[in-house]
């Protein structure tokens, strides 16, 4: 899918984030800042721009990237702070990329333009991380970019039918003790997930969680939830990482663990894992989150941020983009670009989990108070 657009006239371009840049005086620059991974930001540099320029004579994409993790949305967020309390006529961001957290942070602080209802693919995307992030209203104001998941990774050699709730898995463990691994909290996201899915299993569900809000007497419901965690973890195999996981699951040392998807089969087309480990999400589910594309309010250039926006988040673009190239989950509903991919493609990232598994048991993170509660009482009470 394309999407035709008519440039606009060139206009003065100051910094983003402190870095001077020359233009043209013919171009109009369109400012792009992500935060996340080298891999993201070389995504829009490589990918994204050369599609949107194509397609708009006079108009150049320039990205910046700034850093992994929350501080490269922080910078983002900062930034935007600055030049609001600057009273500036207009930012010098007109895109930008954020991690879920600073979604809300950017529309609490009145900084982001509510445009997902002007856009066409806007409706193609309706997953309650459109609508909620950690806590915070940002419907109208975010569309993702992509979604990170986690799942359980097992054996199919060895474990025909495995376990399809977070109760079957614990019964599996007392049957067949040390099979499943995980790192706990302190080494990796995929650890931290699996006990946070355990929190809204058998403590406080999803929903209380990630929408908040926040009540710090919550927590005290999960003494038996986290001393039933505690029992779980004699029966298990702590392994030393995200990539410890895999690794364990690739020497026979373990048959199930958790795991990021997208690292998941980044490893199995590398044949880093064999192909008898496959992928079950579990209920009542386990969290993953998005990395959002966002239009601060003074953008220079709305409406071209608007339809680039369109674009990066268009069937084709997130089949291609997102989906095959990174092997993450679209931003967008996944049945919207199933007439985007070739079979292979899709089976390879919705037969194992389908579509209807990611819309019912993935989850967000929750908000941000209530995590701190998880991962506190896991030291005090799980891992004492």
């Amino acid at each position: 899918m394309m999407f035709k657009l008519k440039a606009i006239a060139s206009g003065c371009l100051t910094a983003i984030l402190g870095l001077s840049v020359q233009t043209a005086s013919a171009e109009t620059v369109l400012n792009v800042a992500s935060a996340g991974g080298q891999n993201m930001v070389d995504y829009v540099k490589e990918y994204l721009a050369p599609k949107f320029e194509e397609s708009h004579p006079g108009v150049k994409v320039r990205v910046v990237g700034t850093g992994p993790g929350d501080s490269g949305s922080n910078k983002i967020f900062e930034k935007l702070v600055a030049q609001e309390k600057s009273n500036a006529n207009s930012y010098d961001i007109d895109v930008a990329v954020v991690h879920q957290k600073f979604g809300g942070k950017l529309v609490t602080e009145n900084l982001l333009s509510n445009f997902k209802n002007e856009i066409r693919t806007g409706e193609l995307a309706s997953r309650t991380t459109t609508k909620n992030a950690l806590g915070s209203d940002v419907d109208g104001f975010v569309m993702p970019m992509f979604h990170s998941q986690t799942a359980i990774a097992y054996n199919s050699d060895i474990i025909p039918q495995p376990p399809t709730s977070y109760d079957e898995l614990v019964a599996f463990t007392k049957k067949h003790p040390k099979t499943f691994g995980y790192n706990g909290i302190k080494n990796g996201m995929s650890g931290v997930s699996f006990v946070t899915g355990w929190i809204y299993a058998y403590g406080s569900d999803a929903k209380t969680l990630t929408q908040g809000p926040y009540d710090p007497a919550v927590k005290n419901n999960w003494d038996k939830a986290l001393a039933d965690l505690k029992d779980f973890n004699k029966n298990i195999t702590f392994t030393p990482g995200n990539a410890g996981t895999l690794d364990m699951l690739n020497r026979g040392e373990i048959y199930m663990g958790p795991v990021w998807v997208d690292m998941f089969y980044s490893w199995k087309a590398q044949g880093k894992v064999p192909p008898s480990v496959k992928l079950q999400l579990i209920a009542p589910g386990m969290p993953g989150q998005p990395m959002y594309y966002v239009l601060p309010k003074r953008a220079e250039n709305m409406k071209l941020a608007r339809d680039f926006i369109e674009l990066a988040t268009s069937p084709n673009v997130q089949a291609n983009g997102i989906v095959k190239r990174f092997n993450w989950y679209p931003g967008i509903d996944a049945q919207h670009v199933k007439a985007e991919m070739d079979t292979a493609s899709w089976n390879k990232l919705f037969v194992e989990i389908t579509p209807e598994d990611l819309a019912s048991k993935g989850k967000s993170f929750p908000i941000a108070s209530y995590f701190d509660d998880i991962k506190e009482s896991y030291e005090r009470k799980v891992s004492n």
